[in-house]
């Protein structure tokens, strides 16, 4: 079945073994964390900015990398739009020991300085594909402010001075040494401090909040929720704007979910209209969270099942069965408005585009 592409917007551009060290741009390492995570260190409120505000953030954002010709491909792309920074969503090299080259590919196509920041998958979370610990030293944080361990569990806020986006990583879903994954459940430690990490961001003011993890919840492929049901639920109950996701070698794009009286609760393996907020490529803020899964970063494909359960929970997909591509998805962020489009490597044609409007 071929894959929906959504029409653009009406805008479009004018425009880390379970880590033993954290290694943090400009300092030294330190050894990480085995309690509790620390609670975000939140920012004193800052002052509404209008809507006039002229300054941006431009980022990008994919998973599922490798080292192979579709990754240097996907890494062309980024080079070519010149974002702030890219969101890595997870599964690097797919190979043991293979960390370094991985790096080098990174730095000789976007430079020793870029921020490339990571965020543990499954294939290097316990170190049998690679050791996000060993990663996050190559390819460590650049950007100032971030909270927490990076490579499994950080936020930080773009720009450090009156930001206009708060990235809130996290590592819910796949195992770390000993066969275990890190504890999400309701009222955890990490729990908490994922809510503490939004409630934060609302309480400064800061536009937007995007929250990056490997695993999806919903998906048109062969995955379940990972995450959690009650996870997912907090974010969307918190009107996370964007959550973005990899695992699933796929590029798929919910429609704007919400929880109302008629939606208490959203349940994987549903598709219920009445937790649509709005189906169309023009959003308005407030009204629910958009999950993407950028799972294109380099590797092979996965199909995607256009008659999957929640299918209907879908505006946008396509896979290796199904107008399959490599590529990026390009987000630039004013204090009005977020724009995001998918952008594909040489060679694929699928491409999608949606906008937010505050």
């Amino acid at each position: 079945m071929a894959a929906r592409a959504a029409s653009a917007p009406a805008r479009i551009w004018a425009a880390l073994s379970w880590a033993t060290l954290i290694c943090l741009a400009g300092s030294a390492c330190q050894a990480a964390p085995e309690g509790p995570p620390v609670q975000p260190q939140e920012q004193p409120a800052s002052e509404e900015q209008p809507a006039s505000d002229s300054r941006s953030v431009h980022f990008t954002a994919a998973g599922d990398i490798g080292l192979g010709g579709g990754a240097k491909a996907v890494l062309d792309v980024i080079a070519g739009l010149k974002p702030d920074l890219n969101i890595v969503l997870g599964d690097l090299s797919y190979q043991a020991g293979a960390e370094q080259a991985f790096c080098d590919m990174v730095t000789k196509k976007l430079g020793q300085d870029f921020p490339y920041e990571l965020i543990t998958g499954n294939h290097e979370s316990d170190g049998h594909d690679g050791d996000i610990g060993k990663f996050a030293q190559c390819l460590p944080n650049r950007l100032p402010g971030l909270q927490g361990t990076y490579g499994t569990q950080w936020y930080v806020d773009v720009p450090r001075d009156r930001p206009l986006v708060r990235f809130i990583l996290i590592s819910p879903g796949i195992d770390f040494p000993g066969g275990q994954p890190l504890d999400y459940s309701q009222g955890s430690n990490r729990w908490r401090w994922t809510e503490s990490a939004i409630d934060g961001a609302r309480a400064a003011n800061i536009p937007w909040t995007v929250v990056g993890m490997h695993t999806p919840c919903f998906s048109m492929g062969k995955y379940g929720c990972q995450p959690g049901e009650r996870l997912t639920n907090m974010l969307v109950s918190k009107n996370v704007d964007l959550v973005l996701t990899g695992h699933q070698h796929v590029y798929q794009r919910t429609r704007q979910l919400r929880l109302t009286e008629r939606c208490p609760v959203l349940v994987p393996g549903e598709a219920r209209n009445d937790c649509v907020a709005d189906s169309d490529n023009d959003l308005a803020q407030g009204q629910g969270t958009v999950f993407v899964t950028v799972g294109v970063g380099g590797a092979g494909h996965h199909d995607v099942q256009a008659d999957d359960p929640e299918a209907g929970l879908f505006a946008v997909w396509t896979g290796k069965n199904s107008d399959r591509t490599l590529g990026t998805l390009d987000v630039r962020l004013t204090h009005a408005r977020l724009e995001a489009r998918f952008v594909p490597a040489a060679g694929f044609t699928f491409t999608d585009a949606f906008a937010i409007e505050r």
